[in-house]
């Protein structure tokens, strides 16, 4: 089956784009995973999770989900060829990598798994906050249902603590 790495990212000081981390801290604390699922908190890393993203056969992100057609709180998971893979030459700085970066790089190098997804919830609030706002909040139980139906889709056995909320 090979590794599938779920990677949460995100700012936890920037509301609602600390959801993956969320959601990332909810699935460590709640859920019991097969060998081949390796969790890793990617915060704001940029290009130091290109080895983790190329080291695995299928890739998962869980991050804040910005988009214009869709309402602040509401979960979307995103296929491979959904998720933008861009380059911005226009940056202030050559430190002000993003993940989009990342992938980009990844797929320029042949090592982007084909089987690669983000899984998220629409943004309200991104600015200096520690705290999800309550409409991203109300999608952190659907996103983490969300996971656990591709995780098992893509074959790995996916278990709740006992006394967590996916029991």
């Amino acid at each position: 089956m090979g590794q599938t790495a779920v990677i949460g990212v995100g700012s936890p000081v920037m509301g609602d784009d600390g959801l993956g981390l969320q959601v990332l801290q909810r699935l460590q604390a709640e859920w019991d995973f097969d060998e081949d699922v390796k969790l890793i908190d990617g915060g704001t890393w940029g290009m130091a999770l290109l080895p983790d993203i190329e080291d695995s056969s299928r890739l998962m992100f869980l991050d804040a989900i910005n988009t214009q057609r869709h309402p602040p709180g509401t979960v979307l998971l995103l296929e491979r060829e959904q998720i933008p893979l861009v380059t911005d030459h226009n940056k202030l700085s050559p430190h002000q990598v993003d993940l989009r970066e990342v992938l980009a790089v990844s797929e320029f190098r042949g090592t982007l798994p084909a089987d690669t997804c983000a899984v998220g919830v629409v943004p309200l609030v991104i600015d200096i906050a520690t705290e999800l706002s309550p409409a991203v909040q109300a999608g952190v139980d659907p996103c983490i249902a969300r996971v656990i139906e591709r995780l098992r889709a893509w074959g790995h056995t996916c278990t709740p603590k006992s006394g967590g909320v996916g029991a």
